[in-house]
């Protein structure tokens, strides 16, 4: 396997770290950082609440700008940060198996309305039928102009849930709030913009 990244950037960011690139995988970090390094960074960085808003018009009219860091131990905390969003939006973390909503209504499981109740937390699918312990902050989370926890469902108005169905969209609920907390911490990291 070769890495997709321009020669240009790996000396770049070698040059600012003092790390040698690996063409394959992770580094030690301590000595040597590989492309696996490089996209957690990068969704780190780009995960960064202050950095969305700082640079929002600017990602409105041209491709995001990656600011790289000489300090190892933020490149380190950063990529170790990336590491777990990635784990979460590939739904291969561990933690997405603590649901922290609950179904309690047997039922048809069909969506037909969604609506969500913020003095309750709950989202029901129908008149009866809710998941429970759903956050506003949660409700109200957007990736790509997409309100998350309300697009999946109505995606699939119409339609009857499954189980996987039912348990997937319980893990969406705990990544969503993962992220949130992952986001807040990334920004409390990084200790001046732009990074350094």
């Amino acid at each position: 396997r070769r890495p997709n990244l321009n020669p240009e950037f790996i000396k770049a960011v070698s040059d600012k770290l003092g790390l040698k690139f690996v063409n394959d995988g992770k580094g030690d970090l301590q000595e040597t950082f590989g492309p696996e390094d490089i996209f957690n960074y990068v969704y780190a960085v780009f995960h960064s609440p202050t950095y969305r808003s700082r640079y929002a018009e600017f990602l409105k009219i041209d491709f995001p700008r990656l600011p790289l860091t000489s300090d190892k131990e933020l490149f380190k905390a950063l990529v170790a940060k990336g590491a777990k969003l990635v784990s979460l939006h590939l739904v291969e973390s561990p933690k997405l198996n603590s649901l922290i909503t609950k179904y309690p209504i047997v039922g048809p499981n069909q969506v037909e309305t969604v609506r969500y109740d913020e003095a309750n937390q709950r989202v029901y699918i129908n008149k009866s039928q809710y998941f429970e312990g759903v956050s506003p902050e949660v409700w109200n989370f957007h990736i790509g102009g997409y309100q998350v926890c309300q697009k999946w469902l109505k995606d699939r108005k119409g339609r009857t849930l499954s189980y996987d169905e039912l348990t997937h969209y319980q893990k969406i609920v705990v990544a969503l709030k993962e992220t949130i907390r992952l986001m807040q911490e990334i920004d409390a990291l990084i200790p001046t913009w732009p990074i350094e």
